[in-house]
């Protein structure tokens, strides 16, 4: 059997090699022993108990839950029905991975009808949500939508284009919710209003969209679950990136390493995971290394340019990876300074080294996010950083693609942390003069008893520092 290593120098420079020799490599991820780059992952057993391989996404029992207590909050605040339209609670309360774009999609939940959902869908979902958990799906044709026009059902027709909003609404109607409290998860505008106004004038429209978010806020054992297992790949994903440095060194690009690695990761999930090729199945799935980059462009926390630079002796390399399984996982980034580096850069590191480890020890059950935020940005100011501060040092992680999620470790948030809250942790710094950005991730979960980084990635001059 091939080493780890000749997979990793026979993936080559061509994106076709890559992909062969990274399938090869995931294949070959079961051997007992670790090798490489992942002798240094760092077994923590403060970690959660990850989801079992063949969990590849929560079960419908659990969104028909997570609907139920929604349903509940919006019948104790008067409601009769709830009508969702945002992707994100969509998904989060139905489990049907799909995504509207300017085919809008609602969904309808009684709230005396625990096991009931009525969609109303641009007909392009319609066999994605009737294959799922649907009581019934009224479907338009497509966007923009002309009455009568359903040439799937040999009708055709033209112009006379349908407001889609006034349309569902009055699907509202007709199920007999025309004087009723309906809940929505959103606050509507004056347009959608006065077409609330004109359709359903008897009805009164309530605002839930801070229940459905803090629902999401709070992660259910499940969902940690889930998450950790995700970040089990990032493990693995990095030592493989960490281990293509080390191979191909100065003959390589930043762009190609982004390639391999999320070639590598995508091989290694799906080694694992359960699919048949329909809906449903692989769901919520990504690895992407998009964001990898040498040099100066590390420096900039925003950049807006393409990432296709060689890699250079002396030059910060930032590996950026993005994981999601079943809708959860989230980012993971790593930083390495390819020798010989300067003593700028190396108390730049030591500083974002200091502050992960303080973010982990200051967020806990009744902390305040801004006091976190501020003993950071305190002490990164005193190490004489201030100048190359430009963000705040992390935010609360999403799932369904949602990266970003309140609350957020910012001066400006002083919500109180609770257990099941998860938080990016990435005080960063960028020194754009000396073409030096640092800003590693990871994913940082609030228990009751403990608040740990859920990948085995370490923070160490030993991981970060390369000799190529």
């Amino acid at each position: 059997m091939r080493s780890r290593r000749d997979f990793v120098r026979n993936m080559g420079l061509s994106i076709a090699a890559a992909s062969v020799a990274a399938e090869s490599l995931a294949a070959e991820s079961t051997e007992a022993q670790p090798s490489g780059s992942e002798r240094l992952l760092v077994n923590n057993p403060r970690h959660p108990t990850p989801a079992p391989v063949g969990v590849d996404r929560l079960p419908l029992s659990w969104y028909k839950e997570r609907s139920r207590i929604l349903r509940e909050r919006a019948k104790a605040r008067g409601a009769d029905a709830v009508l969702l339209q945002l992707d994100v609670n969509l998904v989060y309360f139905s489990g049907c991975f799909r995504g509207s774009g300017e085919r809008t999609t609602w969904a309808l939940l009684p709230v005396n009808e625990a096991d009931t959902i009525y969609w109303f869908s641009p007909a392009i979902d319609r066999d994605l949500i009737t294959s799922w958990w649907c009581t019934e799906n009224d479907y338009y044709f497509c966007y923009p939508h002309a009455e009568g026009g359903f040439p799937n059902k040999g009708q055709l027709a033209r112009g006379n284009r349908v407001d889609l909003w006034e349309w569902v609404l009055g699907k509202l109607k007709a199920r007999g919710l025309g004087d009723k409290t309906i809940a929505l998860d959103r606050e509507l505008g004056p347009s959608a209003q006065r077409t609330w106004s004109r359709v359903l004038p008897s009805a009164r429209a309530i605002d839930i969209s801070g229940e459905c978010l803090q629902l999401q806020v709070i992660k259910t054992p499940e969902e940690i679950a889930l998450t950790q297992r995700a970040y089990r790949y990032f493990d693995k994903v990095h030592a493989f990136a960490r281990d293509y440095i080390l191979e191909h060194g100065t003959s390589t690009t930043d762009y190609q390493i982004g390639q391999a690695l999320s070639s590598y990761g995508i091989n290694l999930m799906m080694r694992d995971v359960k699919r048949d090729g329909k809906p449903h199945s692989a769901v919520g799935m990504e690895v992407t290394g998009n964001y990898v980059r040498t040099g100066v462009a590390t420096a900039y926390p925003h950049p807006n340019q393409f990432f296709h630079a060689k890699v250079e002796r002396g030059q910060p390399l930032y590996v950026n990876c993005d994981i999601l399984l079943g809708g959860y996982g989230g980012e993971g980034y790593r930083n390495y300074i390819l020798l010989p580096s300067t003593p700028q850069h190396d108390t730049m590191w030591q500083v974002v080294a200091d502050t992960v480890q303080m973010i982990v020890e200051e967020t806990k059950p009744g902390a305040v996010c801004s006091e976190i935020a501020y003993k950071v940005h305190e002490y990164q100011v005193k190490q004489g950083m201030q100048e190359f501060i430009y963000h705040r040092p992390g935010h609360g992680q999403g799932q369904n693609f949602v990266g970003h999620q309140p609350p957020f470790l910012a001066l400006g948030d002083d919500t109180v942390v609770e257990a099941g809250m998860t938080f990016s942790v990435e005080p960063g710094l960028y020194d754009a003069k000396s073409g030096i950005g640092i800003n590693p991730s990871d994913r940082l979960v609030v228990l009751a008893d403990r608040t740990v980084l859920m990948s085995r990635i370490p923070f160490s001059k030993e991981w970060s520092f390369l000799d190529v």
